[in-house]
């Protein structure tokens, strides 16, 4: 009886120190979306401090500005975690190319909720796969804000290839506003990305992804290519930067982000 109960107290004490040996997973930087599950009772808070758009069409110059767009991940169980996301401030300064003219626009942008679950290997380890279902609230107004409820669904996949190298891609789905008044389209494409450890706390990463969007007014396909940079100085901290390039005419020429994630 004493060896069981023994055992019990070992098991008992044992189980919250596996829980917290899940490495910290935020999912920035990159272009495609981590597969791995926050720790259940833990909440990761993820922000992008600064977040400079510039997009050079024939017809004008637009830059965007975001600053602190973040996402809340709150685990609920040991394969599954709920989250919310709010952009509070972003500016729009347009510049006509044949008249100088320029239009400012200063709004709050839009709220995001959702849940991801985990197929396989919720820590992230080997080959891990999650699902990710959410719907983007207009709370905001346009051109910040879309205007109008945004569902979507991306489907997470990762790989450690080995102790230092990691692949991911993440296939996605959405229903975007169209650009007229009314009704909504699908974007679809996925999203890919290396990334490798430098160091224990320096990773770089290499991301593109190609999406193609239904809108009725346009049909036209994004395709991005990505530099990370991602420095973690304590287990539950990070600082990241992102270097992202438009490879074609239908995608912003450059955005430049700058962040950071801590789990609580």
């Amino acid at each position: 009886m004493r060896r069981s109960a023994a055992a019990l107290l070992a098991l008992a004490a044992a189980t919250p120190a596996a829980a917290q040996d899940r490495e910290f997973c935020p999912e920035r930087p990159g272009l495609e979306t981590q597969a791995c599950i926050v720790d259940r009772g833990r909440v990761t808070i993820e922000s992008s401090l600064i977040d400079w758009t510039r997009d050079r069409q024939s017809d004008g110059v637009t830059d965007t500005i975001l600053v602190g767009d973040t996402l809340v991940r709150v685990g609920v169980t040991d394969r599954l975690e709920v989250r919310a996301g709010w952009q509070p401030f972003g500016h729009e300064r347009t510049r006509d190319v044949a008249t100088g003219d320029i239009d400012r626009a200063k709004r709050v942008g839009d709220a995001v909720i959702g849940l991801k679950a985990s197929l396989l290997h919720p820590d992230g380890k080997g080959l891990s796969i999650a699902i990710l279902p959410s719907v983007t609230l207009p709370v905001g107004r346009q051109p910040i804000g879309a205007g109008r409820a945004q569902p979507s669904l991306l489907l997470p996949l990762s790989y450690d290839v080995s102790d230092t190298v990691e692949i991911a891609v993440t296939p996605a789905i959405r229903a975007l506003a169209n650009e007229d008044a009314g009704g909504q389209h699908v974007r679809y494409g996925a999203a890919a990305g290396v990334t490798v450890k430098l160091s224990e706390a320096v990773s770089v990463g290499a991301d593109a992804s190609l999406a193609r969007d239904q809108d009725p007014r346009d049909h036209t396909t994004r395709a991005r290519a990505a530099m990370t940079l991602a420095w973690q100085p304590k287990d539950d901290w990070q600082l990241d930067t992102s270097a992202i390039a438009g490879l074609n005419r239908d995608t912003p020429d450059v955005q430049l982000i700058a962040g950071v994630a801590r789990r609580f």
